[in-house]
C-alpha cells in the first residue's frame, strides 16, 4: 500500500514515518512539506520516496491509497477533505481541527466519500489505556463516577511566539495540544459518553511577556520575541457526561515546580491512577484491608500500533476506535471548554 506523509515536522519524523517503514504492507511514496528542505531531508534520511512541496500533486496519483496529515492544525480540515474527496484514506493528527465546526466538515466529507478518516488520538492504541478500559468494562472499578485529569507542567510553553502559541494556526494552547489526549483517554475508557454540560476557565498569563519569560524547557523553540502569544497557558473546568463527571486542570506553564501528568479514575469498587504514557496503579479494599498494586506488562509502541491498525483497517474494512465518528465527541467537548471560558458561563448541550 503506497502512502504519503503530508508535513515532515516533529510528529512525522518521530512517529508516523518510522512506523510506516516498519510495516511490511506499507510503502512511503511521497514526503510533502511546504519547506522544500524538510521534504528533501526526509527522502535522504529514509532512503525512499519523492519530495514534493504541494500536496495537490499527490491527489492525482492513483497509486497512493492513504496519507498521514501531520501539518499544523489550521490546515487539517482542508487537506483532509481534499484527500478524502480524491478517494484517499486519511489518518489526521490530533486535534481533528481547530474548531468543532471544522471537524464536522471533515466528518461530513468522510460520510460522503466512504473513505477511512481516523484521527491521531494515539492513546486509544496504548497498552496501559486499553488495559484500564478492560478493567472498567469488566466492572473491576464498579461505577466510575468521577475522573480527575491533570496535565500540568512547570514553564514548558512550546515554541513561544510561534505556531503553537498563535490561535489562528493552532486553535488554542495547552488544552488543544495536551488536553485533547488526556480528555480523549477518559472518553475512550468510559465508552465515549455523551457530554451534558461544560464549565471552564482559561488563562493567558505566564507567556504574555515573551522576552522576559523564564522557562524550564521549550521544545519547538527558541522563543520568537516578535511573535504571537494569544492562547491559553492554563485551563481548568468540569464536564458532566451521561457517564462520569470529569474535572481537569491543565497548564503548559505554572509557577509550581512539579509536572503532574496523570488521570485518576474513581470507581465505587476501585480506583486507578494512570501515569500518562506509562503504567498505572490500582487502589481498592479487600476483606477490610486497603490494597494497592501495579500491573506489570510489556508496553508496545502505541504509534506503531496506530499505524499498523490504520493500514489494516483499509485492507479489512475494520472500524477503529479512532474513527472520526467517535473522536468528534472529544472535539465537541474542547469547543465547549473554549466557549465556556470565553463567555464565563456554563455550556449546556
Amino acid at each position: 500500500m503506497k502512502v504519503a506523509i503530508i508535513g515532515c515536522g516533529t510528529i512525522a519524523n518521530t512517529a508516523h514515518i518510522p512506523a510506516y517503514l516498519k510495516n511490511k504492507d506499507a510503502e512511503v511514496k511521497y514526503f510533502c512539506d511546504i519547506i522544500p528542505e524538510r521534504a528533501a531531508s526526509a527522502v535522504e534520511k529514509y532512503g525512499c520516496g519523492i519530495a514534493v512541496t504541494d500536496y495537490r500533486e499527490i491527489l492525482r496519483d492513483d497509486e497512493v491509497a492513504a496519507v498521514s496529515v501531520c501539518t499544523p492544525n489550521n490546515v487539517h480540515a482542508q487537506i483532509t477533505i481534499d484527500f478524502l474527496t480524491a478517494g484517499k484514506h486519511v489518518l489526521c493528527e490530533k486535534p481533528a481541527a481547530r474548531t468543532y465546526e471544522e471537524a464536522l466538515s471533515m466528518q461530513e466529507a468522510q460520510h460522503k466519500t466512504g473513505r477511512v478518516l481516523n484521527i491521531g488520538v494515539v492513546n486509544r492504541f496504548n497498552d496501559s489505556v486499553n488495559l484500564i478500559k478492560k478493567y472498567i468494562d469488566g466492572g473491576r472499578l464498579g461505577e466510575v463516577f468521577h475522573v480527575y485529569v491533570s496535565f500540568r507542567a512547570h514553564r514548558s510553553i512550546p515554541g513561544l511566539g510561534g505556531d503553537f502559541t498563535t490561535k489562528e494556526i493552532a486553535g488554542g494552547g495547552v488544552l488543544i495540544d495536551w488536553g485533547v489526549h488526556f480528555l480523549d483517554i477518559v472518553m475512550y475508557c468510559c465508552g465515549d459518553p455523551n457530554p451534558l454540560t461544560v464549565t471552564a476557565e482559561a488563562f493567558c498569563r505566564l507567556g504574555r511577556n515573551i522576552p522576559e519569560y523564564a522557562y524550564k524547557n521549550m521544545w519547538a523553540g527558541p522563543p520568537k520575541h516578535g511573535g504571537i502569544y494569544d492562547v491559553e497557558d492554563s485551563v481548568t473546568g468540569m464536564i458532566r457526561t451521561e457517564g462520569p463527571v470529569i474535572t481537569f486542570g491543565g497548564a503548559w506553564a505554572q509557577n509550581i515546580g512539579k509536572d503532574e501528568m496523570y488521570i485518576d479514575f474513581m470507581g465505587d469498587k476501585a480506583g486507578v491512577r494512570l501515569y500518562y504514557g506509562k503504567d498505572f496503579e490500582v487502589y481498592t479494599a479487600e476483606h477490610g484491608a486497603l490494597v494497592s498494586y501495579k500491573p506489570e506488562f510489556n508496553m508496545t509502541n502505541h504509534f506503531e500500533n496506530e499505524i499498523n491498525a490504520f493500514v489494516r483497517c483499509i485492507q479489512t474494512g475494520e472500524r477503529l476506535p479512532s474513527h472520526i465518528d467517535s473522536v468528534i465527541i472529544t472535539q465537541r467537548i474542547l469547543q465547549a471548554v473554549y466557549d465556556s471560558a470565553a463567555t464565563h458561563r456554563e455550556i449546556v448541550f
